[in-house]
């Protein structure tokens, strides 16, 4: 894995939102990862852990009130290695869906109602490719195909759509312009399993056939099992523990990420209780130093509520596993 060349790579990710009095809210801290072709990376945590920011921060779409205070997001193109966070707004316009495209969540709130589906595919194509009508028509039809939506649906409205058709059409259009990246923010949501499970194999196989790298956002543990390669888990703008999927869900060492698999039902544990975490994550514009779970950890010490913990590899594990615990700390061993 390590050996191979990343689509893109991001160091140091920190960005932030002005408010309307006080200090601005951090919503990501610190954050590095990289994306390679042909995988899916998993951003898993709770609401507001950062997981959406990450991929509107990437993609330069933050509203207004957000920025990004450090980071660099180097990205392997058409035009050459450059970081994204480095160019110009025109420069950005040419990567946005050529080169990294999004699929958002709630594909009813982001198509519009009173265009067709094929219309809204179509514009997308022609405002990034010089190409005509006809050959952005023939696009249209053949990424129907590819999400396996009928032909004689292409000028149905968003409405006329179930929620799994609509979300399809969201990747579809995400494709439009056949990008090496793919982010899918909580694709499955407000379906039910059985077009959930649709949804996911169709992401696998698209994967496959065009070898993009996809990072996938999502609260459903069962949903990264299922679908990541490898996975981070986020807490409070903060990696807390990254590595291969079947490491972390295997020999989890961060208290939150055992807390998250507790929390998460088990059909072969039916008689388990399931495990809630006390507390709320923190608020972002009054941010405590040291371990950003602590005021909610059942292993917390003192070093938890002073020191920001270092990344430490998981013992046992493969060589990319790593969380960001005082657990792991040497100076702690035995204490």
């Amino acid at each position: 894995m390590t050996l191979r060349t990343p689509l893109l790579r991001v160091r140091d990710l920190t960005v932030e939102f002005r408010l309307e009095s006080g200090p601005p809210a951090r919503a990501l801290e610190s954050v590095s990862f990289d994306v390679y072709p042909g995988e899916t990376l998993g951003l898993v945590g709770e609401s507001g852990c950062g997981k959406s920011t990450t991929l509107m921060a990437l993609m330069r779409l933050l509203p207004v009130s957000g920025r990004i205070a450090t980071g660099q997001a180097w990205f392997e193109g058409e035009t050459g290695l450059h970081d994204l966070f480095a160019l110009n707004d025109a420069q950005m316009r040419r990567v946005r869906w050529r080169e990294i495209a999004i699929a958002f969540q709630s594909a009813m709130n982001a198509l519009n109602p009173v265009e067709t589906v094929g219309d809204q595919i179509r514009e997308a194509i022609q405002l990034h490719e010089a190409v005509d009508r006809a050959t952005a028509d023939k696009r249209v039809a053949a990424l129907f195909d590819l999400v396996g939506i009928a032909r004689n649906r292409i000028n149905d409205y968003p409405h006329q759509f179930s929620g799994g058709m609509r979300q399809r059409a969201m990747i579809a259009m995400a494709l439009a312009c056949k990008p090496k990246v793919l982010f899918a923010d909580e694709p499955t949501t407000a379906l039910d399993v059985m077009v959930q499970a649709q949804v996911l194999d169709l992401l696998k196989r698209i994967q496959r056939e065009l070898g993009l790298g996809v990072v996938l956002v999502t609260h459903d543990l069962g949903v990264v099992a299922e679908t990541c390669d490898r996975v981070i888990v986020l807490y409070g703008g903060r990696i807390a523990e990254a590595g291969t999927t079947d490491s972390v869900f295997n020999r989890a060492n961060h208290p939150y990420t055992q807390r998250l698999l507790e929390a998460f039902p088990d059909v072969a544990l039916s008689s388990e209780r399931l495990v809630s975490i006390p507390g709320a994550p923190p608020r972002l514009n009054a941010l405590t130093p040291g371990c950003r779970f602590a005021p909610r950890c059942h292993k917390a010490f003192e070093p938890c509520r002073s020191e920001v913990p270092a990344f430490w590899s998981v013992p046992g594990s493969d060589p990319e596993h790593v969380a960001a615990c005082h657990l792991l700390d040497p100076r702690w061993e035995g204490r």
